[in-house]
């Protein structure tokens, strides 16, 4: 199981009211299920708005199931941004 860090933007650190935490999983589906026990409620409904960097390479459109989560990594949880 690999160990880093999630960080979250904007909507998304609001609704955990934290900045940060850390991970424990080996894919960003386990770490999101971990995420959302953790903070049920709001931060689950901004989840399903988010775009994520997983080590500072985009997830897209591929299965969270099928990302694969670094020792040592970092996850960026992004909220759509609004302004110009």
């Amino acid at each position: 199981m690999a160990a880093g860090t999630i960080r979250y933007w904007a909507a998304a650190k609001a609704a955990a009211g934290v900045a940060e935490e850390p991970y424990a999983a080996e894919t960003l589906a386990e770490a999101l299920d971990a995420v959302r026990q953790k903070h049920p409620g709001e931060l689950a409904q901004v989840l399903q708005r988010c775009s994520f960097l997983v080590d500072g390479a985009a997830v897209g459109t591929r299965g969270h199931e099928t990302v694969r989560l670094a020792e040592g990594g970092t996850v960026e949880v992004l909220p759509p941004f609004a302004g110009g």
